[in-house]
C-alpha cells in the first residue's frame, strides 16, 4: 500500500488521516508528543473530576433541583463518558498518531466522541432555549417547562446522537500506512461528503445560529431593563455578562473546529482542492484540542458563576460547614434574568396602562 493521505471529513477528530511526512517535520512531531498529551492529560484529569464531581452533587439534589439542573447532569454526564476515553488518544498523540490499542477500541472511541459532539450542541441549544422561554415567554413556559418534558427531551437527544453517530462507528476503523497502524477512516465518497456537509449544517451551524439568537433576544431585553433601571443594578450587569461568558465558551470551543471541518469537507468535494491535506491536518488538531477542552470548562463555569451549584458543591464536598438557605439562593443565571425581565415587564405593562389612562 502506497503512502498517501485519505481523506475522512465525517469525524470528530483529525481532518485527514495521519501523513508520514507531515510527522516528520519537528515541530509537529513537538507540538504532537509532547504539548498535546500533556494537554490532553490535564483535561483528562479535571474534566473527570469536575464532571463527576456535578453528576454527583446534582443527582442527589432532588428536593430542591431546577429544571436547568436535568439538562446539566446530562451534559456533565456525556462529557464524562467521553473524557473516559481521552487516555486512548493521549497514547495516540504520544506515539505520533499510532494507534495501538486494537480496532475495537478505534471504533468505540471514535463513536463515543461522535456521540458527545452531537449530545453537547443540542443539550446546549435546549438550555439555551429554556431559558429563552422562561424569561421572554413566561405564559407559554408555565405550561412547556415541566420536569417530563425535560426528561423525554434529554431521552431523545441521547437518542438522536447515537442515530447520528453511527456512520462513524461503521465508516472507522484501524487502517495500516507504511506497516503502521492508525485510527482513521478511508476516503469517503462525494455522496458521503454531501451528506457530511448537509449533516454539520444541521447539527452545528443550525443549532449555533438557535443558541446565539437566543441569547442576543434576552441581552437585548435587558439591556432595555439596565437603561431603565440605572446604573446601580449590579446583578443585571452580572446576568449580562454570564450570558456573554457562556456563549463566548462554546463559540470558541467549537467554531473554530467545525470551521476548519467544513474546509476540509468543501477541499474534498472540489477536483483541485485550494487547501493543502497538511494545512487542514495541523489546523485540525489545533482546533481539536480546543473541541476536547470544552469538555472540562462547562463544570468550571458553572461552577464560577452559578452560586446554587457552588454552594452544592461545597455542601457535598464539606457537610460539616453549615451554609443556609442554598435550595433559596437568588445568584443564578435563570434567576437573575427571570427577575430582572419580570421586573422590566411588569413596568413596561405598568407605563403602558398609565398612557391608556391619561389619552382616555
Amino acid at each position: 500500500m502506497e503512502p498517501a493521505t485519505t481523506l475522512f471529513y465525517l469525524d470528530y477528530y483529525d481532518a485527514t488521516s495521519p501523513d508520514p511526512r507531515i510527522m516528520e517535520t519537528p515541530s509537529h512531531t513537538s507540538y504532537t508528543s509532547v504539548f498535546l498529551p500533556v494537554f490532553y492529560t490535564a483535561v483528562f484529569l479535571t474534566g473527570v473530576l469536575g464532571n463527576f464531581i456535578l453528576m454527583v452533587t446534582l443527582h442527589f439534589k432532588h428536593r430542591n433541583r431546577r429544571l436547568i439542573d436535568i439538562f446539566i447532569i446530562n451534559l456533565a454526564a456525556s462529557d464524562f463518558i467521553f473524557l473516559v476515553t481521552l487516555p486512548l488518544w493521549v497514547d495516540k498523540e504520544a506515539s505520533l498518531g499510532l494507534w495501538r490499542t486494537g480496532s475495537l477500541l478505534c471504533k468505540g472511541s471514535s463513536y463515543t466522541i461522535s456521540v458527545n459532539m452531537h449530545c453537547n450542541v443540542f443539550l446546549l441549544t435546549c438550555m439555551s432555549m429554556d431559558r429563552y422561554l422562561a424569561i421572554m415567554r413566561p405564559t407559554l413556559a408555565r405550561r412547556l417547562r415541566r420536569r417530563s418534558c425535560a426528561y423525554a427531551v434529554c431521552a431523545v437527544i441521547w437518542i438522536i446522537s447515537c442515530l447520528l453517530g453511527l456512520p462513524t462507528l461503521l465508516s472507522r476503523g484501524l487502517t495500516h500506512i507504511e506497516g503502521k497502524p492508525y485510527c482513521a477512516e478511508k476516503k469517503p465518497t462525494s455522496l458521503k461528503l454531501m451528506w457530511g456537509l448537509v449533516a454539520l449544517i444541521a447539527t452545528f451551524f443550525v443549532p449555533l445560529l438557535s443558541i446565539v439568537s437566543s441569547y442576543c433576544c434576552i441581552t437585548r431585553r435587558l439591556c432595555a431593563h439596565y437603561q431603565q433601571s440605572g446604573k446601580h443594578n449590579k446583578k443585571l450587569r452580572k446576568s449580562i455578562k454570564i450570558i456573554v461568558i457562556v456563549v463566548a465558551a462554546f463559540t470558541i470551543s467549537w467554531v473554530p473546529f467545525n470551521t476548519v471541518k467544513l474546509l476540509a469537507i468543501v477541499s474534498g468535494l472540489q477536483p483541485e482542492s485550494q487547501f493543502p491535506s497538511e494545512s487542514l491536518q495541523q489546523a485540525m488538531k489545533v482546533t481539536g484540542s480546543l473541541a476536547f477542552a470544552n469538555s472540562c470548562v462547562n463544570p468550571l463555569l458553572y461552577y464560577i458563576f452559578d452560586s446554587y451549584i457552588r454552594r452544592a458543591i461545597v455542601r457535598s464536598l464539606c457537610p460539616c460547614l453549615k451554609i443556609h438557605n442554598i435550595g433559596s439562593s437568588t445568584e443564578t443565571l435563570d434567576s437573575h434574568l427571570t427577575k430582572a425581565l419580570a421586573n422590566f415587564i411588569h413596568s413596561e405593562d405598568f407605563v403602558k396602562r398609565r398612557k391608556r389612562s391619561v389619552s382616555l
